[in-house]
């Protein structure tokens, strides 16, 4: 069973901005701390990144996992689906965008499930910490950079 768990932030930013950095995949690792790699391993006809590949920095080791993105929803929503992890069963999740007094509300959602065992509480201190470190990082990543 995975757990879900969502958090938003208001960032003093355009949704433009903030849409062109989360699209910019293989720049990840520029800002955020835990990513250590993001490669696009497929795109649509658009040019947009259909399956990106990661690895990151996990409980003390490295994992790598692919997300299939939609657009779907562009630019309101950015949904992924974990196609496939060395450690994780389940990580599926989406960004979703409110344009609100001249920034945006940033919307994260987040359904982890691992594939080893952990206790409930780490796992939602984990995801917490994901969530969390991904709003910060992308809002101070946003708001310094031109």
């Amino acid at each position: 069973m995975s757990d879900q768990a969502t958090q938003q932030m208001h960032i003093e930013a355009p949704l433009e901005r903030i849409w062109a950095v989360l699209t910019d995949f293989e720049a990840y690792p520029t800002w955020a701390r835990d990513l250590k790699e993001a490669t696009v391993v497929q795109h649509d006809e658009q040019g947009r990144a259909l399956l990106v590949r990661f690895r990151a920095a996990a409980m003390g080791r490295s994992t790598t996992y692919t997300l299939a993105y939609d657009w779907d929803d562009a630019p309101r929503r950015l949904p992924w689906k974990l196609v496939n992890g060395d450690i994780q069963r389940v990580l599926d999740g989406a960004y979703e965008f409110a344009e609100v007094d001249g920034g945006t509300d940033v919307t994260y959602h987040l359904r982890v499930d691992l594939a080893i065992p952990l206790p409930g509480f780490v796992k939602r201190r984990a995801e917490a910490r994901i969530i969390s470190t991904a709003l910060r990082e992308l809002r101070d990543h946003v708001t310094t950079t031109a």
